[in-house]
């Protein structure tokens, strides 16, 4: 059984790959290879609640463009304010400029159609 500062630094290691992988395409295949299709389907979804959740968006208005139950919307929002790492996601958010403009699914095809 792995001792407490090695468990550290194996989780420590994960994040230092992560942030050695050279472009979008090979960061998405090491989350492919990493993890299910359902890990990263929820992972995508937690992420979309976020940005929903920084640009101001009330719980239903996020449910309806992400499926996402109330109870995840809540943890994930939790998670930011109260347990989070100290505000670091709101902050990407925020600097890459992701609270902006965003598209709801089905509103691309919807404007193409036009």
């Amino acid at each position: 059984m792995p001792v407490k500062g090695e468990k550290r630094e194996r989780s420590l290691a994960l994040y230092e790959t992560i942030l050695k992988l050279r472009d979008l395409d090979e960061c998405r295949r090491f989350f492919e290879d990493l993890c299910t299709p359902g890990e990263l389907r929820s992972m995508e979804q937690r992420f979309d609640v976020a940005v929903y959740l920084q640009e101001g968006l009330v719980y239903l208005d996020i449910l309806e463009r992400t499926g996402a139950s109330s109870a995840t919307i809540s943890r994930v929002r939790r998670s930011m304010l109260d347990n989070g790492a100290g505000g670091v996601m709101q902050e990407v958010i925020r600097r890459e400029r992701l609270d902006q403009g965003r598209e709801t699914p089905g509103q691309e095809a919807s404007e193409t159609a036009r």
